[in-house]
């Protein structure tokens, strides 16, 4: 018998933002963050200490998902971050930095947590009041009769990801193909409520960039002994999603008695046989199975003039649904019924590099889309796979809010200028209002509006500098070595504002004025997703006022 242990008593710890510990700890995770912000971001490699894979990246969902930590605040933090980035798939890395820089500049003014919190929620609501006005300075509104403002947007996206190694052609090329896959998952006309179709990602590794493509449709790998094949007109369509190879799995369950001397291999055959027969008599020339179909029977259903697809997995199983209109067959025990079949309106064989992909042509309206694409090897394919990934839902959530950001810093120096403009008048009244003095509220607005220009400066790398705009607070990131001449032609993050040496060099001005100028989606570079970055905001402070609000962590040492 094992020995029995005492239970030990769980620990409790007080005041765990004042541990010279924890604020480590948040300080490294806060660099980590910092780091891999932007174009210019530094890599960072995830493995583990078993072998295994390397990941290279600098995406927060990559990135956040290997990070464990032994503190509860840390992992708080965390998994607050991921659950934003699981929902909207965008500033992640700026909703940490907000919500750690929040926590460490209400430490550094020794501003009352119970105050903080309260300030922190005042002047959310601030921001949030101001990104709705109609007249709100950093607001781009999206205009669906052009398709430049979301190719800006899509390429803010992937061009904020080094770890893709694109040129600008190549950030040019993904980015459109980015836009045309998002206009084809959009219903023109559905009567009731619309929903959205899906784009299926086939990522080819060796290829180069520019050869990705989109298409209307599913393409399908095929065997490689397939190089060509004629056919026209529409073609009946059977899915299969049971395994076509004759295992006894594949049957179902119970108990399988046999008899001496019978050839089990031959009966199962036989019995396929009987599918295959059916399927070339209702004259379907299209089987496509989600598992292994057997050689006998992809013989005789191709000398039938059948084309065969094997192996082509479970997720490809509900778009080709969709697609055909076709059921997919589960079943071996009875008849295939008419209405299981579906139709497409023709195939066609598209080689890309070395591989052959089968296209299926919708015979209706369809809003399933398939994206090639092609990078020149593993680690950057996958990266660029994350990053399409992202820059999809982004452009999807421009239905619900066509709107954008300005980008490269700009809406948050605009925000953090709002704030300090706001505050100027009325502190008492206002100081009065949250319960707290008005120089405790002055300090929480300077917390709150160094925290908002910290992932501004977030995007500074290599000894480069921060200068911002006294009028319309836009954000500059120069570099060491840059040139007077240079500096006179400097664009701001967003690319709106050039005007760098009379930026830089007003003391006196007229004022903030955060009115934008006319075409302002036409101008501007860089874009954010005005959803996606509305709710990193929310969630930072909300939980940077839980973690101010913690006053005890009980933990359970057994």
């Amino acid at each position: 018998m094992s020995r029995l242990a005492k239970k030990a008593p769980s620990l409790c710890s007080d005041s765990p933002l004042d541990k010279a510990e924890v604020q480590t700890k948040l300080r490294h995770l806060s660099q980590l963050l910092r780091s891999c912000v932007g174009p210019s971001g530094r890599l960072k490699q995830v493995h583990n200490n078993i072998g295994g894979q390397v990941t290279t990246t600098s995406t927060s969902c990559v990135l956040l998902a290997a990070i464990s930590s032994s503190h509860p605040l840390l992992n708080l933090i965390i998994q607050s971050v991921r659950s934003h980035v699981s929902r909207f798939c965008d500033c992640g890395l700026q909703a940490g930095i907000l919500c750690i820089s929040l926590i460490e500049a209400s430490e550094r003014g020794a501003l009352r947590g119970s105050v903080a919190i309260r300030v922190y929620k005042h002047l959310l609501s601030l921001c949030d009041a101001y990104l709705h006005q109609d007249k709100c300075g950093c607001v781009v509104q999206l205009d669906f009769s052009s398709s430049q403002n979301f190719i800006t947007l899509a390429r803010s996206v992937v061009s904020s990801k080094p770890a893709c190694v694109l040129t600008g052609a190549e950030q040019l090329h993904i980015s459109t193909l980015l836009v045309k896959s998002f206009l084809l998952t959009v219903p023109c006309s559905s009567p009731g409520s619309a929903a959205l179709g899906r784009t299926i990602t086939m990522p080819m590794e060796g290829l180069p960039v520019l050869d990705s493509a989109v298409f209307p449709g599913v393409l399908l790998d095929l065997p490689e002994f397939i190089t060509e094949f004629h056919t026209s007109g529409p073609l009946r369509v059977a899915l299969f999603a049971i395994s076509l190879a004759g295992d006894l799995p594949g049957i179902g369950d119970g108990t399988v008695e046999v008899h001496q001397g019978v050839d089990t291999d031959s009966q199962v055959v036989d019995e396929l046989m009987k599918i295959a027969e059916q399927v070339v008599q209702d004259e379907v020339k299209l089987l496509v199975c989600q598992k292994v179909v057997h050689p006998v029977l992809q013989h005789y259903l191709r000398s039938h003039g059948v084309v065969v697809v094997e192996r082509v997995g479970i997720r490809f199983m509900e778009p080709l649904a969709e697609l055909t209109g076709a059921r997919p067959v589960g079943t071996l025990h009875t008849a295939i019924p008419s209405k299981a079949y579906g139709e497409v309106k023709n195939v066609q064989l598209r080689p890309f590099g070395s591989k052959n992909l089968l296209h299926l042509h919708p015979a209706e309206q369809s809003v399933t889309c398939t994206m090639v694409l092609c990078h020149r090897n593993e680690t950057m394919l996958n990266e660029l796979k994350v990053a399409c990934q992202k820059a999809e839902h982004v452009l999807r959530l421009t239905l619900r809010e066509p709107k954008s950001l300005l980008g490269g810093g700009c809406t948050e120096t605009h925000l953090a200028a709002y704030i300090r403009h706001q505050c100027e008048h009325n502190n008492r009244e206002t100081a009065s209002t949250l319960g707290c003095t008005p120089g405790e509220y002055l300090l929480g607005v300077e917390a709150f509006c160094s925290s908002l220009e910290c992932v501004a400066r977030a995007l500074e790398h290599s000894h480069s500098s921060s200068i911002i705009d006294p009028t319309g607070a836009h954000h500059w990131t120069l570099q060491a070595d840059v040139t007077p001449e240079q500096m006179q032609s400097h664009v701001c993050g967003c690319g709106l504002r050039n005007n760098y040496k009379r930026s830089c060099s007003m003391t006196e001005g007229p004022g903030f004025s955060p009115e934008l100028p006319e075409e302002t989606a036409l101008r501007c570079r860089v874009l954010d997703s005005f959803t996606a970055k509305k709710n990193a905001l929310q969630v930072a402070v909300e939980t940077a006022n839980i973690v101010l609000d913690v006053n005890f962590i009980i933990q359970d040492k057994n």
